[in-house]
């Protein structure tokens, strides 16, 4: 059952964080909805500007109803992630997400108050979330690159205002976390001071982390020993971390990277191990498998595992409340 990601916060603040996952395709489908109902887990499946060039947009919107019919019994909302203006409203009329990203991030912050209000106006319009960014994250995410040096933490006085001017409904926040698989290589990790200090000033506003894959290294070394040329001792966000976040009011974590290191994984081992195969379809089944198993050990990280049920509860009588 598709909900808004409003519905599914409401449940989750200060008790669990839920995860949000990115797809691109059908196998990634199949093993995200796999993995959160053996765990009992709702989720947020997120689609980027990258996936909607990838597949087509019309493609993944199929596939999320297909599976929504294949798992009757799973929870989730459909957001989209990293949207620039143009495709946050796109996405608002077309009907199909519980809410949008606008990530005006990189501008001077009166134009990302500008920008997301008109992202908040027109989506609050349709009954739509929307989710904003302040502060600036290192690492690579679609064709945005930051170095780490110029990664900004967000200033908690600087967030009451934003949400103030806004209208936005929950906040991504730069709280020591990173996009990509080349992250941090130090002993930084969350800045768990600066997120309460940020709770403190929005109380209730869900908050978001970005860049919160951890960057498995048993992955990395499998992959580089099929042939991958990875680097190796890049550090992610320590997944004991995510629900220590969530009782401060983290409401959703981006878990992106860490799945495609799961694919490249399968994929370099199974063509290694089985060099006169050309099916696609055997090393597919694998991954499915495989990915359902990541997604269901990242709900446990999250909390997220068992509240199926009663965020099940909780989305029925919010709907039923609202007719």
């Amino acid at each position: 059952m598709i909900v808004s990601t409003k519905i599914l916060f409401e449940h989750a603040y200060g008790k669990y964080a839920l995860g949000a996952y990115n797809i691109n395709n059908a196998e990634q489908t199949m093993g995200l909805f796999q993995g959160a109902i053996d765990s009992q887990a709702p989720f947020i499946i997120q689609i980027s500007k990258g996936a909607r060039k990838y597949t087509n947009k019309l493609m993944l919107e199929d596939i999320i109803r297909a599976a929504d019919t294949i798992f009757p019994d799973a929870l989730f909302a459909v957001h989209l992630d990293h949207g620039d203006e143009e495709t946050a409203h796109e996405c608002i009329d077309s009907g199909f997400y519980s809410s949008v990203m606008i990530d005006a991030s990189h501008d001077p912050f009166e134009e990302n108050v500008a920008i997301t209000r008109r992202v908040s106006d027109h989506a609050h319009s349709k009954g739509i979330s929307v989710e904003a960014e302040l502060g600036m994250l290192g690492g690579v995410e679609e064709d945005i690159k930051i170095d780490e040096k110029n990664a900004l933490l967000t200033d908690p006085e600087e967030a009451k205002e934003f949400i103030a001017q806004s209208g936005a409904d929950c906040l991504a926040c730069a709280i020591g976390t990173s996009h990509g698989a080349y992250k941090f290589s130090g002993g930084q990790g969350l800045h768990f001071d600066r997120i309460r200090a940020i709770q403190a000033a929005i109380p209730g506003v869900p908050l978001v982390m970005h860049g919160s894959s951890s960057v498995p290294q048993d992955e990395v070394a499998r992959i580089n020993a099929a042939g991958g040329k990875l680097k190796e001792g890049a550090k992610g966000v320590d997944p004991e971390q995510y629900l220590p976040a969530a009782k401060l009011g983290v409401c959703k974590v981006n878990i992106d990277t860490d799945g495609r290191l799961v694919w490249t994984r399968v994929h370099r081992e199974f063509f290694r191990d089985h060099p006169e195969e050309f099916d696609f379809r055997p090393p597919g089944k694998i991954f499915i498998a495989e990915y359902a198993k990541f997604i269901a050990s990242r709900n446990r990280y999250l909390g997220s595992e068992g509240q199926l049920a009663g965020a099940t509860e909780h989305a029925k009588k919010a709907l039923a409340a609202a007719k």
